[in-house]
């Protein structure tokens, strides 16, 4: 907390180059970019940082294999480009991973067909991946016995990424980042309207914790609200070519259904790819895709039903899964672009791109970001730093490289120091990953820090939530350093604990109201009692 009330007095007094609005993934790698290349940068979220559509994806970075279909190969190539990028920049984090496709029997297409299709995706892709192959039914038995091939034709495997913890924290990694290069961020500050006069912005903003009202001003915003983009822009007067239309989709998270670290695939009964992902111990299955006319949606009963319908027609379980087998859930919206004229028609919805697209206002100089996903991060990044240079704003740095894991011998130090020190066998773990390996993955250079607290006293490397991945010194490092201000923001973004762990078993978990006295000190108990109240409402 104390880090986030510095920050608000920072907004109130300090005027900014650039502000931005929303810390999902567009309004992150704006602030990482931006502030990395000297700019001085603040931003703020109504909400959590990535606490609402980022935080909601299926964690996978993909060239969008499915645009083949419509002909979209310039998006494609653009998207499998970025996937390649993030996979050599980040190789801690985003890891290719193999999509294991089943074709059923009377499919739109042939099996052959298709796996000519992942041909040539992996030459638009310049063969950065592993190769595809073609599956018999014989095939996909004998390697993933849990698919059920009684109706398949055959089928086919392909190589995309995915990201090893969750997209909210991946997300907060480029928030962190942004801030270590000079970044003033706040969480849980809303954007009430803003107003610009004499040459400057205004911005009246709301902390919604306390309820407190206060101004911050800036040369150029940039909106990068996500799916209230539109919303926004409205109460600032700015008018676009560029609009959203919403899809939602959800996911279930239950036990692990496989021992192999592949995303099983399917084709649902809708005809759109159906997902079963690895997360740890835990599989997440999903997505729908259902138009909604607002960004605020929830999981039915239908959609529920819809993903346990078409999962047990395609596994071979020992019984069915049910609604009590589901340990979480997921539910989102994406922000889909449509231009101009298209606004309000019936456009043919699931063949919408999931492309991005930013809008510049010079004369009152603003940025709208609309659309994205978490693939193409880094070029959304570098596409408003561009626009920013052209804004009359000064950039000090602009060939700096602002995104990417720590330099190689950085690692090379990191991991000898855990070596000497025997780090992987201070913790009994469930996960068959060692501990030096999460803690570089999860904190990079940061991580080095971590292993001083622990030969300094070795209880730091406990895992302090029973059940959980996580240590002591995690949680020690996360009240320091990621503004964490609601329970919620350290079980479900900063870490993925309540994505895979029973709501119920966080509760009763040895060692949380430890990690919440570490997180708030005296607010504890009142944070504990929110974050379940909330949980139950």
């Amino acid at each position: 907390m104390q880090l986030r009330n510095s920050n608000i007095e920072k907004l109130k007094t300090q005027h900014f180059d650039v502000l931005i609005i929303g810390g999902g993934i567009n309004g992150a790698v704006s602030a990482a970019a931006l502030s990395g290349k000297g700019v001085k940068v603040g931003l703020i979220d109504k909400g959590d940082f990535a606490g609402f559509t980022s935080q909601e994806s299926s964690n996978l970075a993909w060239g969008g294999i499915k645009y083949l279909e419509t002909f979209e190969f310039e998006l494609v190539r653009k998207l499998c480009k970025c996937r390649n990028h993030l996979i050599d920049s980040y190789p801690s984090i985003v890891e290719e991973i193999r999509f294991f496709t089943t074709i059923e029997k009377g499919f739109r297409f042939h099996p052959a067909m298709i796996y000519m299709g992942t041909w040539l995706y992996w030459l638009i892709g310049r063969g950065f991946t592993k190769k595809p192959r073609y599956l018999t039914p014989n095939r996909i038995q004998r390697e993933e016995p849990v698919v059920n091939t009684a109706e398949a034709s055959g089928g086919f495997e392909y190589s995309d990424a995915y990201l090893h913890d969750c997209d909210a924290r991946f997300v907060f990694n480029f928030i962190r980042t942004a801030m270590n290069n000079g970044c003033i961020a706040a969480n849980y500050i809303e954007s009430t309207g803003a107003a610009y006069r004499d040459g400057q912005w205004i911005m009246n903003a709301k902390n919604t914790l306390n309820g407190d009202y206060f101004n911050i001003s800036a040369q150029v915003l940039i909106n990068a609200a996500g799916p209230f983009v539109d919303q926004h822009n409205l109460i600032t007067g700015q008018k676009t070519d560029h609009h959203h239309v919403f899809s939602k989709g959800i996911h279930l998270l239950v036990d692990q259904i496989t021992p192999h670290k592949r995303v099983l695939t399917f084709f649902a009964d809708d005809g759109r790819l159906f997902f079963a992902i690895p997360m740890g111990n835990r599989t997440c299955l999903g997505t729908t895709d259902e138009r909604v006319e607002t960004p605020h949606v929830k999981v039915t009963d239908e959609d529920r039903q819809f993903v346990l319908d078409n999962i047990n027609k395609r596994l071979n379980l020992a019984k069915p899964l049910t609604r009590s087998d589901v340990i979480a859930e997921r539910c989102g919206v994406r922000p889909l672009v449509v231009e101009g004229s298209d606004v309000g028609k019936e456009v043919e919805w699931v063949q919408l791109s999931r492309k991005h697209a930013v809008e510049a206002n010079y004369d009152k100089p603003h940025i709208s970001i609309f659309g994205g996903k978490l693939t193409d991060c880094l070029n959304v990044g570098d596409e408003v730093s561009e626009i920013i240079g052209n804004m009359d704003i000064r950039i000090p740095y602009p060939a700096h490289k602002w995104y990417g894991d720590p330099h190689p011998q950085v690692k090379a130090d990191f991991f000898h120091q855990a070596r000497l020190m025997d780090l992987d066998g201070y913790t009994a773990s469930t996960s068959s990953e060692k501990l030096s390996t999460r803690l570089w993955r999860r904190y990079g250079s940061r991580a080095i820090e971590m292993l001083e607290t622990i030969r300094e006293d070795p209880r730091e490397a406990e895992l302090l939530i029973k059940g959980t991945e996580y240590i002591r010194c995690e949680i020690q490092h996360a009240a320091r350093r990621e503004m964490v201000t609601k329970l919620s923001d350290f079980l479900r973004r900063r870490s993925k604990i309540a994505l895979v762990v029973h709501h119920e078993d966080i509760r009763k978990a040895e060692g949380l109201m430890e990690t919440c006295e570490i997180l708030f000190k005296d607010q504890a108990q009142a944070k504990f009692d929110e974050y379940f109240k909330e949980k139950q409402t």
